[in-house]
């Protein structure tokens, strides 16, 4: 077998996932056989735990939030949903179809997502108010990334 035919097999065989490969070549009555050889993952030190705090430390950290704090469990996620550049508005030059605070409806829509050269609109799913903007106009989103929190 020549040399470059035998390496363009074993890229092959690398890019496929596969664990073991076998090959025979017929006019030379020869079998090769590649074999994929895992790698043991190294497995971190956990860093020493914390103490444990004291029961007032407890009661104190369990005691009610004040009400300038926003409880973010109320609060439910618009996740994106494909990776794309995330548009806050139609154009640079125009508003942004939402901000925080303003109420929208089911249907709106809060953003666009260009991906591909392809313009996709994110249309909120609920009624709700829009607590947080999450992504940066222009920035590169990720597949499941919070893009905003509405309440």
């Amino acid at each position: 077998m020549e040399k470059k035919k035998l390496t363009e097999i074993i890229e092959i065989f690398k890019e496929s996932g596969l664990g073991k490969m076998e090959i025979s070549e017929s006019s030379a009555d020869k079998t090769f056989t590649l074999k994929l050889e895992q790698k043991a993952d190294f497995v971190a030190a956990m860093p020493p735990l914390a103490p444990i705090p004291s029961a007032p430390a407890v009661q104190e950290a369990l005691s009610p939030a004040p009400d300038d704090i926003k409880d973010y469990n109320k609060y439910r996620d618009i996740r994106s949903p494909m990776v794309g550049i995330f548009y806050a508005a139609p154009s640079p030059d125009a508003e942004p179809f939402v901000k925080v605070g303003k109420k929208v409806k089911k249907g709106d829509t809060l953003c666009i997502i260009e991906a591909m050269k392809l313009m996709n609109d994110v249309v909120a799913e609920e009624d709700g108010e829009i607590v947080e903007i999450c992504a940066e106009n222009g920035a590169l989103v990720e597949f499941g990334q919070v893009l905003f929190k509405i309440f």
